[in-house]
């Protein structure tokens, strides 16, 4: 869905809930999705996953570059003592390896790309989840994205996106444990 009609559908709803508001109070949140996925632990986690497998992909370019620079230049040390057609030969092999290697680095790029989408999409949905029940919690009609819902201002007070963070991280640490002489649920009472 293009933005501008992601644009008209918000402006649709926000109409429509106008007259809504008119007869009972609406809360209204945002929360910034993006600071969200960079701050949780499980985001900076994954992110820190992917910088290194960016990282050794890029020295790996790196090194088949190097490698062609130096071809480079002794052909073009040496391409005075060689025939037209041998120079021809071997500028065209080392223009086929400039190729092989930018499509090298595209599929990477490409690679990146849906790495990043598999290691994201799980910590989105349990975000989320997160959002869904401080807004349940808060009794919020609407929780907005800040950057794709055409928000162009909003007081701080609206913003969850530090409470979203909060608990996230909260519902990944475990539970603390019960001391050893509290009865449990199942013990037997003496």
């Amino acid at each position: 869905m293009s933005l501008r009609t992601t644009l008209a559908a918000a402006a649709a709803v926000v109409s429509l809930a106008l007259p809504v508001a008119a007869s009972a109070e609406q809360k209204i949140a945002f929360v910034d999705l993006q600071r969200v996925l960079l701050e949780v632990d499980d985001g900076k986690a994954a992110k820190s996953r992917l910088q290194k497998w960016l990282d050794e992909r890029q020295k790996e370019i790196d090194r088949e570059q190097d490698a062609l620079r130096k071809e480079k230049e002794v052909l073009d040390k040496q391409a005075s003592a060689m025939s037209p057609d041998t120079k021809a030969q071997k500028e065209g092999e080392l223009q086929r390896k400039v190729m092989v290697l930018a499509q090298k680095w595209e599929k990477s790029r490409a690679e990146a790309a849906n790495k990043e989408r598999q290691e994201m999409e799980p910590i989105v949905g349990k975000i989320d989840q997160v959002i869904a029940g401080i807004a349940e919690r808060d009794d919020l009609s609407f929780v907005l994205e800040k950057r794709d819902s055409g928000l162009v201002f909003a007081r701080s007070q609206h913003d969850i996106s530090n409470e979203v963070i909060r608990a996230y991280n909260a519902a990944k640490k475990p539970a603390a444990s019960a001391p050893k002489d509290a009865p449990t649920k199942d013990a037997p009472k003496k």
